[in-house]
């Protein structure tokens, strides 16, 4: 079964059917033996120390990434020296590596590369979690941003924050495969802060620790960086072009969403798998300008795409509740270097 057909048991009208339904019951049991087994082999060392865990109840795409960047921003404006740690999803080879500016997304993954870019921080990527923390507080981090790894119990934190996406929700309520969960969803009552991406009816979620999170595109920016166009005025330079749009990431419908809320009608939409790795054949047979999101143009750079573009966006929080989030973060810091005294 394709995503696609996935997709529409977990969010849409199909029923799970006995297989999907027979693998959710092997994987309930596997994953609460995994979660017990974490527990008890949770890394002592780490215990009190400034992590800061953003992951998702479910699979896909939710928005960490640009919160990740949005959480590394405003912590450096108030003095903090954050660094983000992560799995490196789709890389090639197993080292660990510090991810900055000028790394290839081969070497240490998209995402890793965008937030590294965007965020101006290193970046620790390795597939033991741990070991990654460690080496950023080596480095001299005094707050760890772990970008997933909210299910990843071995790694100590001191604030969980949960990304959801507001338009679909946790769908069926089911956990893997028969569902999107990778968890139950009454394992949010333990998490610290609850980000909604976008607007959304979700019933139930704690106001007081609840946050709103738009994704707002701002520009246009030409693959060769030789051209920027004010996310406004996009539709007038662009749709004439005769626009398509090419993405690899987890919830595809957004970014075409999007694109049409700016005025902008993709004559083609071609999806990939997400952390899918381009090559020139894929954008064979489009012509006009190709439209991509900025986790796709980490991965594009080198391939002689001349009239490329991707959408630059930024997390926008809501005013009150992003500076209480932030408060809540430099506490814990502030904490962990009383105890470390």
């Amino acid at each position: 079964m394709n995503q696609a057909e996935l997709d529409r048991v977990w969010y849409g009208d199909k029923t799970p059917g006995p297989l999907l339904s027979t693998l959710e019951s092997v994987y309930r049991a596997a994953s609460s033996r995994r979660r017990e087994r974490d527990r008890a082999r949770a890394a002592s060392d780490l215990a009190g120390k400034p992590i800061v865990v953003v992951g998702n109840l479910t699979a896909g795409g939710t928005g960490k990434t640009p919160l990740v960047i949005w959480l590394c921003e405003h912590l450096k404006a108030a003095g903090l020296k954050p660094a983000v740690i992560s799995r490196g999803y789709g890389r090639e080879g197993r080292a660990p590596v510090r991810v900055g500016r000028d790394t290839s997304p081969a070497e240490g993954g998209d995402e890793p590369v965008l937030i590294a870019r965007r965020a101006d921080v290193p970046v620790f990527v390795d597939r033991d979690r741990e070991s990654a923390a460690r080496a950023a507080l080596a480095w001299g981090a005094d707050v760890v941003i772990a970008d997933d790894g909210l299910q990843r119990l071995r790694l100590p934190r001191v604030l969980e924050i949960c990304v959801i996406d507001g338009q679909r929700g946790f769908g069926n309520g089911r956990l893997l495969p028969a569902g999107p969960l990778r968890e139950p969803v009454d394992r949010l009552a333990t998490v610290d802060w609850l980000v909604v991406n976008g607007e959304h009816a979700l019933d139930g979620l704690p106001k007081e620790r609840t946050l709103n999170m738009a994704l707002v595109p701002d520009a246009f920016i030409r693959l060769d960086g030789n051209d920027t166009i004010k996310a406004a005025d996009a539709a007038d330079r662009l749709q004439d072009r005769a626009a398509c749009a090419v993405t690899a990431i987890g919830n595809p419908d957004r970014f075409f969403r999007t694109l049409t809320d700016f005025g902008i009608d993709p004559d083609v939409r071609r999806h990939f798998n997400d952390h899918h790795v381009y090559s020139r054949p894929d954008f064979d047979g489009l012509e006009g300008a190709v439209l991509m999101t900025e986790k796709d143009a980490v991965k594009c750079g080198g391939l002689g795409l001349d009239n490329a573009w991707f959408v630059r966006i930024s997390a926008a929080l809501q005013p009150g509740g992003g500076r209480a989030l932030l408060d809540d973060i430099v506490a814990h810091v502030d904490s962990a270097k009383e105890h470390a005294q």
